[in-house]
């Protein structure tokens, strides 16, 4: 199985209904996929790879390789909850942080903010696309996920170092993420990320010609009534490099009310009589006016 791959070049010419087609599939079946042709320019996110790279060996490796779990790991002595993974994390919305993070050179902070403003619009067109899909106001997902401020995003910045027992450890662990839409710029050499997808896991090659990998996290399964399902998948340690991973997390505000559009509601708490009623004038309609019939009934 390979993971959907969404030419947004297609949007805007003969393709796109067969190019909706697919980021829809991709949503509902995989809860994964990558992007290309996405706008971004291709120097700056090679740039924020060769600074994140940089910070790393000259701020972060030394002190890893230091660390509890890579002295565990020599004595075979690892906790259950450890996970092999360097990591900081950056807040650029609503307030940054960028600027109180130690160490971080004066250039990669300018870098990191011009590829993430470019990001951001790539997130919000992204969501546009979706409520497309799904049938709904084009800026409700931006919306629900705005509360007083804003959406958040953030970024998770880790380099999963090379591993010398790489069977005794996950770079990290099973898992979904809390949020809304991951917007990942990985690694181009190094693998080790896996989604789980009908009952076995799927490896995610590392992202060619910079594509951006994409996947839905908790609050778009709930947003979208379970249509759209968060996906678990897990970091593999790796014998032979260091896996670079950018994570952006355009995520709901912390004080966003999150609850699943109406428009994509089945109706509930209804009487099945009430439902029969209904139906036996209704039997050879289409159903989806019938479950918004019965919504505004039980309202």
């Amino acid at each position: 199985m390979e993971v959907p791959v969404i030419d947004f070049g297609e949007l805007d010419g003969e393709r796109r209904s067969e190019t909706m087609a697919l980021l829809h599939g991709a949503c509902e079946k995989w809860g994964c996929f990558q992007i290309e042709n996405h706008g971004i320019d291709k120097s700056l996110m090679e740039k924020v790879k060769q600074l994140v790279n940089q910070h790393y060996e000259e701020n972060m490796k030394d002190s890893f390789y230091e660390s509890e779990i890579a002295k565990g790991l020599q004595n075979k002595n690892l906790t259950s909850d450890a996970d092999w993974e360097s990591t900081f994390f950056i807040w650029h919305h609503p307030k940054s942080n960028i600027d109180e993070i130690t160490n971080l050179s004066d250039e990669l902070r300018k870098v990191m903010d011009a590829y993430i403003d470019k990001l951001i619009k790539l997130a919000e067109n992204l969501s546009e696309l979706m409520c497309e899909n799904l049938g709904i106001e084009k800026d409700y997902i931006k919306e629900s996920f705005s509360g007083s401020k804003g959406p958040s995003v953030g970024t998770k910045v880790a380099k999963y170092p090379q591993c010398p027992r790489p069977e005794l450890v996950r770079g990290l662990r099973e898992h979904t993420d809390a949020g809304g839409i991951i917007l990942l710029l990985q690694d181009d050499q190094v693998p080790g990320l896996e989604f789980f997808k009908d009952g076995q896991w799927v490896e995610i090659p590392p992202s060619k010609n910079n594509t951006v990998f994409v996947n839905t996290g908790d609050q778009m399964e709930v947003l979208t009534n379970g249509r759209y399902k968060s996906a678990l998948h897990r970091v593999m340690a790796d014998k032979n490099g260091s896996r670079l991973s950018i994570a952006t997390f355009y995520n709901p505000a912390g004080d966003a009310i999150i609850s699943p559009a109406p428009k994509l509601l089945y109706p509930n708490r209804f009487r099945f009589q009430d439902y029969l009623n209904l139906y036996a004038t209704t039997k050879f309609a289409e159903k989806g006016p019938r479950f918004e019939s019965m919504k505004r009934m039980v309202n």
